[in-house]
């Protein structure tokens, strides 16, 4: 793991209204000075509420959302446009996919989160938080920091509607499964999971099933050869290897 990926930065309950809001107001033309204002207007009434610490709660969820689509960390910025380009071209119930792949490709926490709880869901058909939080403090160590940001990452997984309560408190189901049948689509999500475990290539077959991308379901023999941030080349007999493109 590299020193980055240790990091935990995602450390709010981000909602998926509110990432929409951001990336609308990128697709608008906004420079980060005009969108952080913005948000700070749209957040006033439901974050840090009658707060003026700098770094308060809703400051903490700007910064998230602005290194989401407004100032990303430059190597993704390429990335992100297409992310941008596909927010256009997608139905709006779909855009929770182009959301994931963002949040999974800048915030290797959140992926880390994500691929617990696939594991989790896939074995048993159920997850609880403190299973996730466990097996993310091994990762990230023994820190109260550690629990509470998963615990928030958990609770954005219930806010999308990805993970529902089982009714039994601290346990969670399968939410809502969304159908990826679109070469961008596809496309998107594989090259989010490469840039968010710094690998250079991957097998396409490890990439489709990861646990990580649970909340979405591949249909059909969709053709990757003409997305334009992947590269691929055939191992084996019958292995294809996808690449970040250079």
């Amino acid at each position: 793991m590299t020193a980055d990926k240790f990091q935990i930065g995602w450390s709010q309950r981000i909602r998926l209204e509110w990432l929409e809001r951001t990336a609308n107001l990128v697709l608008a033309g906004n420079d980060k000075d005009t969108v952080f204002a913005s948000l700070q207007q749209d957040l006033q009434d439901q974050l840090s509420i009658g707060g003026t610490a700098k770094r308060g709660n809703r400051e903490k969820v700007i910064t998230i959302l602005m290194k989401l689509w407004s100032v990303p960390p430059k190597h993704l910025q390429d990335f992100r446009n297409r992310g941008l380009n596909l927010l256009q071209v997608l139905p709006v119930k779909q855009h929770l996919l182009v959301h994931w792949g963002m949040a999974t490709a800048v915030y290797p926490f959140w992926a880390c989160v994500a691929e617990q709880t696939g594991r989790l869901l896939r074995l048993q058909g159920h997850v609880a938080a403190a299973q996730v939080q466990r097996r993310i403090r091994e990762r990230y160590g023994e820190r109260e920091t550690v629990s509470r940001a998963a615990r928030r990452v958990l609770r954005s997984f219930m806010d999308w509607g990805v993970l529902e309560d089982s009714g039994k408190k601290g346990v969670y189901v399968q939410g809502r499964n969304l159908p990826v049948d679109t070469s961008e689509s596809m496309g998107w999500l594989i090259e989010a999971l490469l840039r968010a475990g710094s690998r250079d290539s991957a097998s396409l077959h490890s990439l489709m099933h990861s646990p990580s991308l649970f909340p979405f379901s591949f249909y059909g023999s969709v053709s990757l050869n003409t997305y334009p941030g992947l590269e691929f080349m055939r191992f084996g007999m019958d292995e294809d290897m996808v690449m970040l493109s250079k």
